[in-house]
């Protein structure tokens, strides 16, 4: 028969607290929230309408994220917003394509389109540039 010596209630207190530490300190990880993309507006989105040239475009929501190498004509806005929190992500796409470098078709997958309320005493965008004149020949 073995017998062991008696803890002394010292080291029994300091496992105790040292268990009780990581047990709390475990459930405290920083996740920060990541956001990717072009962020857009709504007030922005509802602006974008058929017809209007790459340098409107441009101006209005900005450079596309994904600029399509084999398709010059469609331009992406992605935006991604990852809370951290164990939550879903929050994804938008806004999809533009020109035809004759003017808007032909608008693809909207999770963008803003809905004004807030107090929009109505917002300031209004700024008018777009009309894109240059070519010289004629």
């Amino acid at each position: 028969m073995v017998h062991s010596a008696p803890r002394s209630p010292a080291v029994t207190l300091i496992g105790a607290l040292l268990l009780g530490c990581t047990l709390l300190l475990s459930g405290c990880v920083y996740r920060m929230a990541v956001q990717q993309g072009n962020f857009l507006d709504a007030r922005q989105v509802v602006q974008v309408k058929e017809g209007m040239t790459r340098a409107q475009i441009r101006f209005l929501l900005g450079t596309p994220m994904l600029p399509d190498a084999f398709n010059r004509d469609r331009w992406d806005y992605l935006y991604t917003l990852n809370l951290g929190d164990g939550s879903a992500a929050t994804r938008q796409r806004l999809t533009v394509y020109f035809e004759n470098d003017k808007v032909s078709r608008i693809e909207n997958a999770g963008a803003p389109t809905e004004l807030p309320a107090d929009s109505s005493t917002a300031p209004a965008a700024p008018a777009a540039p009309s894109p240059p004149a070519t010289p004629s020949t």
